[in-house]
C-alpha cells in the first residue's frame, strides 16, 4: 500500500512539489501533464517492461537505509515486502524514510511510495 495523501487532505509527496490547487498536489486533477497520476513533473515510467525473471532474495538483509536503496535509482529494481508482497519497482526519489517510484503490475507501470521500514529486502540491475 502506498503512503500518498487522500486528494484534497494537503501536502504532496516528500521532496517533490504539490498541494492543494498546485497541479499534481492533492485536489488538481491531472497530475503533471506528460506524467502518470501523482507522478512528479518531468518524471516518466519506463518505456520497457521489467526482466521475466524473478531474482533469488538475499538471505542476509539488513535494515533498508536511504543510502542502500539510492544506488538503485533509475534501475530496474526488485523489491520484497514485509508482508510477503513482491514486485519490481523502478525507483526515482528516495527520502529519510521512504523511496517513490514507478511499480509494475503485470501489464503497466504505475506511480508508487513505499515506506522504508515496510521493505524487507530488495535488488537492483
Amino acid at each position: 500500500m502506498g503512503f500518498f495523501p487522500t486528494p484534497g487532505t494537503g501536502g504532496g509527496f516528500p521532496g517533490f512539489p504539490g498541494g492543494p490547487g498546485v497541479p499534481g498536489g492533492p485536489g488538481f486533477p491531472g497530475g503533471f501533464p506528460g506524467t502518470p497520476e501523482g507522478a512528479p513533473g518531468g518524471v516518466q515510467a519506463p518505456t520497457a517492461p521489467p526482466p521475466q525473471f524473478v531474482p533469488q532474495m538475499s538471505t542476509t538483509t539488513f535494515a533498508i537505509d536511504p543510502g542502500g536503496i539510492r544506488r538503485c535509482l533509475f534501475r530496474n529494481t526488485y523489491i520484497w515486502l514485509n508482508n510477503g508482497e513482491q514486485f519490481w519497482f523502478f525507483p526515482v526519489f528516495v527520502g529519510r524514510n521512504s523511496v517513490a517510484g514507478f511499480r509494475w503490475f503485470g501489464f503497466f507501470w504505475a506511480y508508487f511510495g513505499i515506506d522504508l521500514n515496510r521493505i524487507r529486502s530488495f535488488t537492483c540491475f
